[in-house]
């Protein structure tokens, strides 16, 4: 018996190794740790930000997202955190022009989508009435990786917009890892892409798919 009363091992027999992991577990720890950062950064962010600011900031994105607004009738976009950019500015011109879908997050984590001006559940294929699609991101890489929260809702619902349809992620600059020196992310099968990240200093393309 060992000190803590566990079996010996059998004579001559090879010590336990430890397994190695497979790729794709690689990719998901360390998008974890990725997004433990993220997280932390935000909530620093968060609180050293003052309401005058993130309201200016609401402002500029409105700004910078404005020639794609000007031709959607209808667009999918979400209600922030506080540790999330400021989408009211971006929302309200919507809602003034067109039609706002807010998702709705179901149980298996898949998304539902709701009429802001009327309340109705359009289910889960309500994305598919979208000209443009508004999502959330902790952060972008150079070709378009989405790093999302890790319920994988956004990858559920993506395909099944229109084909088309573009969809523009909204992080903070610092979440745009697009230098030779920033962050890689990683990337699993079931990832979806985006077309072109929004953020306070501009929207950065990936690929054509915006059309201007």
């Amino acid at each position: 018996m060992t000190d803590n009363g566990a079996p010996d091992a059998p004579t001559g027999a090879t010590p336990p190794r430890d397994v190695e992991p497979t790729p794709d577990e690689r990719e998901r720890v360390a998008k974890r740790d990725l997004r433990a950062r993220l997280r932390a950064a935000r909530r620093e962010r968060r609180d050293a930000t003052s309401p005058e600011q993130r309201h200016t900031d609401g402002l500029a994105l409105l700004h910078h997202l404005e020639p794609l607004l000007a031709r959607a009738t209808c667009v999918t976009s979400f209600e922030p955190l506080a540790s999330e950019s400021n989408l009211e500015p971006i929302n309200a011109a919507v809602r003034a022009r067109g039609r706002l879908l807010v998702p709705i997050t179901l149980a298996d984590l898949d998304l539902s989508w709701r009429d802001a001006a009327t309340g109705d559940d359009l289910g889960t294929g309500g994305i598919a009435a979208a000209d443009l699609v508004i999502a959330p991101a902790l952060a972008i890489g150079p070709n378009g990786e989405r790093l999302g929260q890790g319920g994988g809702c956004y990858d559920r619902a993506l395909p099944r917009r229109r084909p088309g349809t573009p969809v523009v992620a909204v992080v903070f600059p610092d979440e745009l890892l697009t230098g030779p020196d920033a962050p890689r992310i990683p990337v699993e099968a079931h990832d979806e892409r985006v077309d072109a990240a929004l953020t306070v200093d501009g929207l950065v393309r990936f690929g054509d798919a915006l059309g201007y």
